[in-house]
């Protein structure tokens, strides 16, 4: 029995407790400093818990919009070359009104205009689409004025000839289009000077 005695001393001795105590070992005042660094804990882990909502969320704004850049990149990465081949529909287009005005060769005429309408085709492949503009009220975003001319049959601001066609790369413009617009007559008691 005695070495029963001396194992449960020597419990009693790591725990730092003794059985005899008749409280529960842990004094009142070094309760409340551990409520109360334990409360400065959950404070802690609060804020760094927010501060890692607030990253993450950050994280995945910038993502979203890297892979948003990433996707414009990709869709106008043709812009510039796209801008390049324009001229180049334009002159035959201008080919093809100037023969079939002059009376060129039907089959020199009709060879320019399957080349026409072929490389109209591929561009389209990419996004590239002509502006409408003749009828259309003026937009300085999509037209770019180079004459305005009094009309009575027309209204106001109203694009009435197309001197250059314009184009849209997807929802972008590539090139405006070169208009004429229709301007108010003016009054006959009005002097131009």
């Amino acid at each position: 029995m005695d070495q029963k005695n001396e194992n449960k001393h020597s419990i009693n001795d790591l725990d730092g407790t003794d059985s005899s105590d008749s409280g529960s070992g842990i004094n009142s005042p070094d309760c409340s400093d551990l409520e109360l660094a334990l409360a400065a804990k959950s404070d802690e882990i609060k804020n760094l818990n927010d501060k890692y909502l607030r990253q993450a969320a950050e994280f995945e704004n910038y993502k979203r919009l890297a892979q948003r850049d990433q996707r414009e990149q990709v869709k106008f990465a043709n812009e510039n070359v796209l801008r390049e081949l324009l001229p180049v529909v334009d002159n035959l287009h201008r080919a093809v009104t100037f023969s079939k005005s002059s009376g060129g060769s039907n089959k020199l005429v009709e060879g320019v205009e399957l080349t026409l309408k072929q490389f109209i085709e591929s561009l389209s492949k990419f996004g590239v689409k002509q502006i409408t503009s003749v009828g259309e009220i003026f937009d300085p975003a999509r037209h770019q004025a180079v004459a305005s001319v009094e009309a009575k049959d027309k209204p106001e601001h109203t694009v009435i000839e197309e001197h250059q066609p314009g184009y849209l790369l997807h929802d972008r413009i590539l090139r405006p289009a070169m208009v004429t617009v229709a301007a108010a007559p003016r009054e006959e008691g009005e002097h131009h000077g």
